[in-house]
């Protein structure tokens, strides 16, 4: 199959958080089973990220540079204006003219974006089904409420009624979307995987590099420091841990990039409750970096207010690292009380739980256990397998279409 991936934000700009690594692994996955996979984004600066882009094997295309990564084609739009994740890439349309009809399905992954809604658009027009995958961004939690809701007038409101079927990566998003008005028949779950290293960093290289003592409780966030994964709430348990228990030298670490001024405000209150000493900001770590945070830490934090699934927190029990999450969190029934905790979203539970995992031998060990069975299931294989046989059953149902 010939199948057109579209995406806001796709690998070397990692610092958009999950998207582009997801988007990337599912390529790679369906280009490695044979079929031609071409991702098309933006340009966030492509030229200046790898340096020399003709030695790294990229190419001036009519559409903006075109480079091929283990089977998979990247067109890099041209940006012309940004504002925060979103931009006008007018080459776009010129794509859509000239070359979408080589390709039998599309997938379009995101909101509040562009790109998107102009490749639904030439789908339709052109009649090539597509999927499209919210990635979480169909409720909107924090910031900019009156833009999404004008952008869902716009555009987001036909993307989805025109979409042959719309993917969710949890039993949440399910349900959110349902009670959005998107029929249940039409919506495909699917979870995310996690691409785990094949040789794992050795233990203590990122508590060495932070000054962070090899029998502290190192407690981790790792992620976009954003509004809606509750930081500050992160911030507020850590506080009544260290009240509860001063003897004990806490330690937390806040890993990744921030949106706005979060790392300014989180500084703020950690000083405001007198636990500013026992912080660390490592900003956006990736590879080797972002697997030897996970191995180091003795439990892993996610309290966000809404997360469709929680890419970081299946990265932690790949990497064996117990988790503490939200009961927002999409993947949250998959870890409970295997691999992880669920707690309410609320700082004296979230403190609660993460001294359990730090101080509860016998729960310690059962949790660790339990990653090494949830990790089995969240490989990539069987989320490709299942976007392949939708692809299919996709192509084949327009053919049949296109010839009566």
């Amino acid at each position: 199959m010939r199948i057109l991936s579209v995406t806001q934000t796709y690998w070397p700009f990692l610092e958009f958080g999950g998207p582009p690594v997801k988007v990337r692994a599912l390529a790679r996955g369906l280009a490695k089973a044979g079929h031609q996979v071409t991702v098309l984004t933006a340009d966030w600066g492509f030229e200046r990220r790898v340096g020399d882009p003709e030695a790294a094997g990229a190419q001036r295309s009519p559409f903006g540079w075109r480079h091929t990564e283990n089977g998979v084609r990247t067109i890099y739009l041209p940006t012309w204006l940004r504002y925060r994740a979103t931009s006008w890439n007018p080459a776009v349309k010129r794509f859509c003219r000239t070359r979408l009809d080589e390709f039998d399905v599309g997938h379009i992954y995101g909101l509040y974006d562009f790109i998107g809604p102009a490749v639904a658009r030439a789908c339709f027009e052109q009649r090539i089904p597509y999927v499209l995958e919210p990635i979480g961004m169909y409720v909107p939690i924090v910031r900019s409420f009156l833009l999404k809701q004008t952008y869902h007038a716009m555009y987001g409101k036909r993307m989805f009624e025109r979409a042959a079927k719309v993917v969710a990566t949890s039993e949440q998003e399910m349900e959110e979307l349902a009670a959005g008005g998107v029929p249940r028949n039409k919506i495909q779950l699917r979870w995310n995987g996690v691409e785990a290293p094949l040789n794992w960093p050795a233990r203590g290289s990122f508590r060495k590099k932070f000054g962070i003592a090899e029998d502290a409780p190192l407690i981790l966030f790792l992620g976009r420091l954003a509004e809606k994964k509750s930081p500050d709430l992160l911030v507020r348990a850590f506080a009544e841990l260290n009240r509860a228990d001063p003897a004990r030298q806490w330690q937390l670490a806040f890993v990744g990039p921030e949106e706005g001024s979060m790392k300014a405000q989180l500084a703020r209150l950690a000083s405001e409750l007198g636990v500013n000493s026992r912080m660390k900001f490592a900003g956006p770590v990736y590879g080797e970096e972002k697997w030897a945070a996970y191995r180091d830490a003795d439990v892993f934090v996610l309290p966000s207010q809404n997360e469709n699934f929680g890419n970081a927190a299946a990265e932690a029990v790949a990497a064996g690292t117990p988790v503490v999450v939200s009961e927002q969190c999409g993947i949250a029934p998959l870890l409970a009380d295997r691999a992880g905790l669920v707690v309410p979203h609320d700082f004296a539970p979230l403190a609660r739980a993460i001294q359990r995992v730090i101080t509860e031998r016998g729960l310690r060990e059962r949790l660790a256990e339990g990653c090494r069975e949830v990790a089995m299931k969240l490989d990539w294989g069987e989320p490709v397998r299942q976007m392949e046989l939708l692809y299919n059953e996709l192509a084949k149902a327009s053919e049949a279409r296109a010839k009566s």
